[in-house]
């Protein structure tokens, strides 16, 4: 049998090899160097080359506002903690001014005369300006209760802090013991518990407010004195309830704890007084 005669192979050119060889050196010393740095093998970022929160904010505001008033915001950059609460208290002030946009022919005619307020969340997340507004209504603490007058001007300031407070109309039994209960005078910037009706006549005397069925009267109809009565109590300070309330910040009417009870806020204050 004769023998099969052998093939020739086929013809590569010399600059062929070379770029061969020149990519598997390339190959084999890459792989080298990312076995050395790490897996990906990327250098490792400098601490000064991470931005901070507070610097995406100061950048934003540079654009935004302008330098006069980055100066007056920076201390609330310095009081957050990270991006996301910065954001969060901003959103806060948006959410307010997006709720009072048209108020007064969003705002309904309320039922009573009469309001009770009760704070409900704290200062987590609050904008100034919302803190402000709580301050003025004398809630400066959770769960601290006010009457207040129904009024135009009372029912928008609710609004912007919906979230926080809740309200309702109560009735006369409600109002009398909340007064008898919590209710304390202040005189001199003290807190004096109502126990003599001579501490009431001598702050509310010259109204013709002698005693504490006087002062529940008044309250109850919301009559004449009803502020000079409010700058004596003050607000009340409740207990918070075992149950009744499920933490969210939605409205009453859409499963929630905040915003207008109506007559259903005689049951929550049962629960807290």
């Amino acid at each position: 049998m004769a023998e099969a005669e052998p093939l020739e192979m086929a013809y590569i050119s010399e600059v062929i090899l070379k770029k061969r060889k020149h990519k598997e050196e390339s190959i084999a010393l890459t792989r080298k160097t990312q076995l050395e740095l790490g897996q990906h093998g990327g250098k490792k970022r400098k601490v000064e080359d991470i931005k901070r929160p507070e610097q995406f904010v100061r950048e934003f505001r540079d654009r935004k506002l302008g330098p006069r008033l980055v100066a007056t915001t920076l201390p609330l950059i310095h009081l957050t903690r990270g991006l996301s609460g910065m954001l969060i208290v901003e959103l806060d002030l948006i959410r307010m001014k997006q709720r009072t946009k048209g108020a007064k022919s969003a705002l309904s005619t309320p039922n009573s005369k009469l309001l009770f307020v009760i704070r409900l969340h704290g200062k987590n997340d609050m904008h100034p300006k919302t803190r402000k507004i709580l301050y003025n209504l004398r809630l400066t603490r959770i769960f601290h209760g006010v009457f207040l007058k129904a009024s135009p001007g009372v029912l928008e300031l609710l609004q912007k802090v919906e979230p926080y407070v809740t309200y309702g109309y109560p009735n006369v039994k409600n109002v009398s013991d909340l007064i008898y209960k919590k209710g304390y005078g202040k005189i001199d910037n003290k807190r004096v518990p109502l126990i003599d009706n001579n501490i009431i006549e001598q702050a509310l005397g010259k109204y013709g407010i002698l005693c504490l069925e006087d002062i529940v009267h008044e309250v109850a109809n919301a009559g004449p004195h009803f502020r000079d009565i409010l700058n004596f109590l003050g607000s009340f300070s409740l207990n918070k309830p075992k149950e009744g309330l499920q933490g969210k910040r939605a409205l009453f009417k859409d499963g929630g704890d905040t915003g207008n009870r109506e007559n259903q806020i005689n049951d929550l204050i049962d629960k807290m007084n």
